[in-house]
C-alpha cells in the first residue's frame, strides 16, 4: 500500500509544483503579463491627451494672434487716415489720400477678362507659305547644296 501511495503522491506533488512554477513564471514574466499592455495602453492615452491638449494651445494661440493683426491692421488703417487728414496741404490732396486708403478695404474692382472676339479654332499647327515645304517633307530642316 506504501508503494501505491507513493506511486500517487509523486505525481500529484510533481504536477502541483509544476502548476505553481508555470503561474509564477507566467506573472513575473515581462511580455506575457496582461499588466504590460494595460501600461502600453494608458501610455498611448497619456500620449493622446497630451497630444490633443498641444492642439486646443496651439489653435488658441493662433487666434490670438491673428486678433492682434486685425487690431494692428486696423491702428495703422487709422494712423495712415489721421495723418491724411493732418499732414495734406490742400483738400483736393487729403480727399485723393482718404479715398485711396479706404479703395484697399474691399472695394476694389477688377477687370473681367473678355472672350475673344474670333470664334475660330486654334489651328494646331503653324499656318506656311505654299513655296516652304512642309513639316512631313523629305527635305524639311535640310540645307540645300547650291
Amino acid at each position: 500500500m506504501e508503494q501505491t501511495l507513493t506511486a500517487w503522491l509523486l505525481p500529484a506533488l510533481t504536477l502541483v509544483a509544476g502548476v505553481a512554477i508555470g503561474f509564477l513564471i507566467a506573472r513575473l514574466a515581462p511580455n506575457a503579463a496582461p499588466g504590460r499592455t494595460q501600461r502600453q495602453l494608458d501610455d498611448m492615452q497619456a500620449r493622446f491627451d497630451a497630444y490633443q491638449s498641444e492642439v486646443v494651445t496651439h489653435f488658441n494661440t493662433t487666434a490670438n494672434l491673428v486678433k492682434k493683426l486685425t487690431q494692428n491692421y486696423q491702428d495703422v488703417q487709422e494712423h495712415l487716415s489721421e495723418g491724411a487728414n493732418r499732414l495734406a496741404l490742400d483738400e483736393l490732396t487729403r480727399q485723393r489720400l482718404l479715398a485711396a486708403l479706404h479703395a484697399d478695404e474691399g472695394s476694389v474692382k477688377r477687370e473681367r477678362i473678355s472672350t475673344p472676339k474670333n470664334d475660330e479654332m486654334p489651328k494646331d499647327y503653324a499656318p506656311k507659305s505654299a513655296d516652304v515645304p512642309g513639316m512631313l517633307d523629305e527635305n524639311y530642316g535640310l540645307k540645300s547644296k547650291r
